[in-house]
């Protein structure tokens, strides 16, 4: 029991093992396409909804926000099984579960020289797939501005945008050559490394994380509750353009009686 969880310690965090299973890389390869294709489908659907509405975009961004709630599902646990961990372990190394310290280990291989990259590149890329299903809920209430689920994405947005910024932080700053990663979390680098660095960090994302989940959890919420508003707001532009073609028909057939019976005209 004593081997398995030295393997799993976060110790791998300041010393990640050269030898990488190949589906750790394969892992980390495909949580890096999941957020990049996310980003793509907001920033595809933020296009397409300007200007008159598309059905389609409602349906695309449910979907962006539905695969965002099973990243953050994910992302969370870890958080929560990092915190559990160190209940019960307080004055422990940090901990990270198998399959975060897998994907770590996967992520860091685009730099065996620096052991804690991959970790940062981790959450960077799992806070960024949780910002994208935040920014989902944005998109989709776009054209039902008064909603309580708009008020409640708002936020989302703003606060795990400024926790995305954190995270950008602390991966260039490992990236760029500190010896410690550079934060709000880490006090900006200031913090000894040790079981008070750890605990003080283990909470402050694990906080963070239980509080943008909430409001990510109300957003959704309300849009269940709110979902014909949100829906019809999308339908009733477009059923309005498609009505502006038979309001001008007549007028059209009228001209064209004229030219071909000048006599009606009279």
């Amino acid at each position: 029991m004593g081997n398995t969880k030295s393997l799993i310690a976060m110790e791998n965090m300041s010393g990640m093992s050269h030898s990488v299973p190949t589906w750790d890389t394969v892992g980390a390869i495909l949580m890096l396409a999941w957020a990049v294709a996310m980003w793509s489908a907001v920033g595809a659907l933020a296009l397409a909804n300007r200007g008159r509405a598309k059905p389609w975009v409602f349906n695309g961004a449910a979907a962006v926000i539905g695969i965002g709630i099973v990243g953050q599902i994910g992302h969370l646990q870890e958080h929560i099984a990092q915190a559990g961990y160190w209940i019960q372990h307080p004055n422990a190394k940090a901990w990270m579960t198998p399959w975060g310290t897998g994907l770590a280990k996967g992520f860091g291989r685009v730099d065996d020289s620096k052991p804690t990259l991959g970790m940062e590149i981790l959450h960077l890329v799992g806070n960024f797939i949780f910002l994208a299903g935040i920014a989902g809920v944005v998109l989709i209430t776009a054209r039902a501005r008064r909603t309580t689920a708009r008020k409640w994405g708002k936020m989302g947005v703003w606060m795990q945008g400024i926790h995305g910024l954190e995270h950008i932080a602390l991966t260039l700053s490992v990236a760029l050559g500190a010896k410690k990663a550079i934060g709000l979390s880490t006090w900006f680098g200031t913090l000894d490394a040790g079981a008070g660095a750890a605990t003080y960090r283990i909470w402050w994302h694990t906080i963070a994380n239980l509080v943008g989940s909430y409001i990510f959890a109300m957003a959704v919420y309300h849009l269940w509750k709110e979902r014909a508003e949100v829906r019809a707001s999308f339908e009733a532009t477009a059923s309005a353009d498609r009505e502006i073609v038979p309001a001008k028909e007549p007028a059209l057939a009228h001209r064209n009686r004229t030219v071909a019976d000048p006599a009606s005209a009279v």
